[in-house]
This record gives structure tokens, C-alpha cells and sequence, in this order.
């Protein structure tokens, strides 16, 4: 027996996308003051909580995932990305987070299958 989706069960929804980043991220850094020793274990943990959230909606997606820290000190930073996709299956979502200390620029992009 073949089982069918909806438009919606398929659809790469921007706003779920944005509350599992901002979750992950939250969860991740929270309150915490930057301290460079603990930037690895922040990507790390922030890319897999997405990731981890992500599968758990069960859509027919690849995903990737990428996270971005930085001390606020007041450098620069200019990201850009660019996909040749099919717009009406495939999205992305950006997230920039801040504390008082970190900056933290996260992109999901879910490419459907």
C-alpha cells in the first residue's frame, strides 16, 4: 500500500524551522558569556540538536546545517549563500541570535527528496 502526503506534511516550513534554531541555540549558549574554549562544543551541539529536531518531523528532506560564533567585540561579519533548488520544494532559514557576548548566525537549508 503506497502512502501519500499532503502539500503540508512535504512542505519545508520556515517558521517550525525558526523555533527548532532558536531552541537549540538557547539551550546551547543561553545566558553564557563567550568563552572560546567552549565555541566547538557550542557549534557542535547546536548543529545536532537541529538536526536531531529536524529528522523527528519526518519529512522526506536532507538537511544541512550550518552555525556561525562570534564574540561580540565589534569586528565584521558578512555571510552569503546562494542555492540553485526548486522553489517549490526546497527552503531555507537563517537565524542570528544574540547575548550580551555571542553572536550566533545559524542556516538550515532542507532540500526535499
Amino acid at each position: 500500500m503506497e502512502e501519500y502526503q499532503t502539500g503540508d506534511e512535504v512542505a519545508f516550513v520556515v517558521d517550525e524551522v525558526n523555533s527548532i534554531i532558536k531552541e537549540s541555540v538557547e539551550g546551547a549558549i543561553g545566558g553564557s558569556t563567550y568563552q572560546h574554549s567552549r565555541v566547538n562544543q557550542w557549534t557542535n551541539s547546536i548543529v545536532e540538536q537541529c538536526l536531531g529536531q529536524l529528522s523527528k518531523l519526518d519529512k522526506p528532506f536532507k538537511y544541512i546545517v550550518t552555525c556561525i560564533i562570534m564574540q561580540k567585540n565589534g569586528a565584521g561579519l558578512q555571510t552569503a549563500s546562494s542555492c540553485f533548488w526548486d522553489n517549490a520544494t526546497d527552503g531555507s532559514c537563517t537565524v542570528r541570535w544574540e547575548n550580551k557576548s555571542v553572536y550566533c548566525i545559524v542556516s538550515v537549508f532542507g532540500l526535499a527528496i
